[in-house]
């Protein structure tokens, strides 16, 4: 369930792409589209706090430190204002990738589905959950289960990890790519 949830919220970003990323060309100048996309993300560091910010790496450590240290709020929070900022900085031409703070995302998501049901361990959580972003969002499904498993370094999560990705692979597959044409459409 977890990771088809992570499968299903990523695949939201990937379709609100090619709107968001049009938003911000009518801007017609990287100069107006920079500091817009940075007012925007902005907002969304202050709404989302601290952790929010950055590609997420060393945020995700500050998580994995405490994962009963905020509550199933804080982590929705968490998840939504990060994939709002992934998408936003995809949009309007930062430069960076889509992995780290995809990661971020899923184990946000991973522990507010701790947060709320206490019977899913986090490591199970979090590595669920980075596998069904992370599939949404590259596409690409060895890296997807390489980065869930080694995530929590638990060798006995893999065998779960595999039946996970086969409902969220089915969620992703046929739809769109976060990629975009050079006309602005999506990529199948």
């Amino acid at each position: 369930m977890v990771a088809s949830a992570g499968a299903a919220l990523g695949m939201c970003a990937v379709y609100a792409f090619p709107y968001v990323h049009r938003a911000f060309a009518r801007l017609r100048h990287p100069m107006l589209m920079l500091p817009a996309g940075g007012a925007v993300l902005g907002v969304l560091a202050a709404v989302g706090g601290q952790l929010t910010l950055f590609k997420g790496l060393d945020e995700i450590a500050e998580l994995a430190a405490d994962p009963d240290g905020w509550t199933a709020g804080e982590f929705a929070t968490m998840t939504v204002v990060k994939l709002a900022a992934l998408l936003v900085a995809a949009s309007c031409g930062f430069r960076g990738g889509r992995i780290f703070p995809a990661v971020f995302v899923g184990t946000a998501l991973g522990l507010c589905a701790h947060a709320l049901v206490p019977a899913v361990h986090p490591a199970v959580g979090v590595s669920a959950a980075v596998l069904g972003i992370l599939l949404a969002v590259t596409r690409q499904g060895w890296v997807s289960l390489f980065v869930a498993a080694v995530l929590v370094a638990a060798p006995g999560v893999l065998a779960l990890l595999c039946l996970a990705s086969l409902p969220a692979w089915l969620l992703v597959t046929g739809r769109p790519h976060m990629q975009l044409r050079p006309d602005g459409t999506a990529v199948r």
